[in-house]
């Protein structure tokens, strides 16, 4: 099979690009430059990778007549204006940008901050939270977003299962400096990230509206969440505790089955109480690993979820929504190991 791969040069763009690379159903891997246009030598931009593959520009006609499916790593707007061809000719795309996670276009306007895709598209994009929905007859997915991933996957078994009062939910999000993508700017400075921690976006990350969304679909009384996020000095990984209030009646068997029910045939997300996660168990992986754990005297329970971002947050997801779409078993190509130390 040829996969077609746009927007290679960023952080998960360049991790997806390796994962294609080695994936086992995946016989070339093409790719293009979005906004180039002429054919560009990936080793000029990226010489880590050691590839003589080359940047073709971008042509939609090109893409659908040479590739099965079309990977989009691109910052968010950009598929709101280049995704049109392949939505209305029924072309497979996974897209990795927030342009198709939200449903309601108002919605992404004020958190984005970019005009949004028309609703009529809007309606043929599937969010592809990968532990949880089969995306085998979709035809345009929208990866989930880094911290939405960890964040849904510790809340899901409760929230599903109606463990808790909905209007409790706090969430305490760390990331790497990866997560804020490879363009630099003053908060990802050594200077300031080196030995120190920093909140930013505070109420007011993009992915909240994403997380609210798809918690709404699991219980309509979820109100909203508290959200904060805090960049961490290190390059990969997130970190997301969370915190809900048990209802007054909810023991820890019933927290216990239910993380047992949701997880004990993940291929991908292990979850275990009273043990608590490490970044570093995970980073490297696709794996989600959660530690939860109910408090006997203040009836609250806390989940702690670890991805890496650039994998199960990212490409890593994006291959499991792939495996999903042609019917390949979730872990093809996933078989990866943590870096240690």
């Amino acid at each position: 099979m040829n996969v077609g791969l746009v927007g290679v040069t960023g952080y998960s763009g360049s991790v997806l690009y390796e994962l294609l690379r080695r994936h086992p159903n995946v016989d070339q891997v093409n790719l293009y430059g979005h906004a180039q246009k002429v054919a560009q030598s990936l080793n000029e931009v990226l010489p880590q990778l050691r590839s003589r593959s080359s940047i073709l520009p971008y042509d939609p006609v090109e893409i659908t007549k040479n590739n099965q499916v079309v990977f989009f790593a691109t910052s968010a707007g950009v598929t709101t204006n280049l995704a049109t061809p392949f939505i209305e000719a029924g072309f497979p795309v996974i897209d990795l940008a927030g342009d198709f996670r939200l449903k309601s276009r108002e919605t992404y306007k004020k958190w984005y901050k970019k005009s949004a895709p028309k609703t009529e598209y809007l309606e043929k994009s599937h969010y592809g939270l990968a532990d949880f929905y089969e995306v085998n007859d979709a035809k345009y997915v929208a990866n989930p977003g880094c911290y939405a991933t960890a964040t849904l996957l510790a809340l899901a078994p409760l929230i599903q299962n109606h463990l808790v009062d909905t209007s409790s939910i706090v969430v305490d999000a760390k990331s790497g400096t990866s997560g804020a993508g490879k363009k630099p700017n003053e908060m990802t400075h050594f200077t300031k990230t080196n030995e120190n921690l920093q909140l930013y976006k505070v109420n007011q990350h993009q992915h909240i509206p994403e997380i609210v969304q798809q918690l709404q679909i699991w219980d309509k009384s979820v109100p909203y969440i508290q959200f904060t996020t805090t960049l961490l000095p290190l390059t990969r990984g997130i970190m997301a505790s969370c915190y809900a209030k048990a209802k007054p009646e909810i023991t820890e068997d019933d927290v216990r089955n239910a993380f047992i029910r949701t997880y004990s045939d993940d291929t991908f997300v292990n979850a275990t109480e009273g043990v608590f996660p490490t970044l570093k168990q995970v980073v490297g992986t696709n794996f989600c690993d959660i530690g939860y754990q109910l408090n006997p005297v203040t009836h609250q329970i806390v989940i702690v979820s670890v991805i890496d971002n650039l994998l199960k947050g990212a490409a890593g997801q994006a291959i499991q929504n792939f495996n999903s779409m042609f019917n390949y078993t979730p872990e093809t190509g996933l078989d990866l190991t943590p870096v240690l130390p």
